[in-house]
């Protein structure tokens, strides 16, 4: 059976979607959504990873492997569908809306 894939899109790129498995972006979607707070500024992306590891299936990321990757494609989907926002920061910072 085919791995399951998602479409996701890219705030910086509009208009530009890729696919990518649908288990990974749904775990660490759901981590994210749980570590993440409404206070801007916010937290940084490595705040983020560190804390999502956490909360990531082993199955799916053993030891946390790729949670880098994924944190910026999830991030990055759910700033274009409006649900995180990033703070004008150095080091970037994001925050659900």
């Amino acid at each position: 059976m085919a791995d399951v894939k998602i479409t996701v899109e890219n705030i910086n790129q509009p208009g530009f979607t890729s696919r990518v498995d649908a288990a990974k972006y749904n775990a660490m979607k759901a981590a994210m959504l749980t570590t993440l707070t409404h206070d801007a500024p916010g937290m940084t992306a490595a705040e983020i990873k560190d804390a999502a590891k956490t909360l990531l299936p082993d199955d799916l990321f053993p030891g946390g492997a790729t949670a880098g990757w994924w944190v910026k494609c999830v991030q990055l989907d759910l700033e274009a569908k409006g649900v995180v926002r990033r703070s004008a920061t150095k080091p970037l910072r994001f925050y659900l809306t």
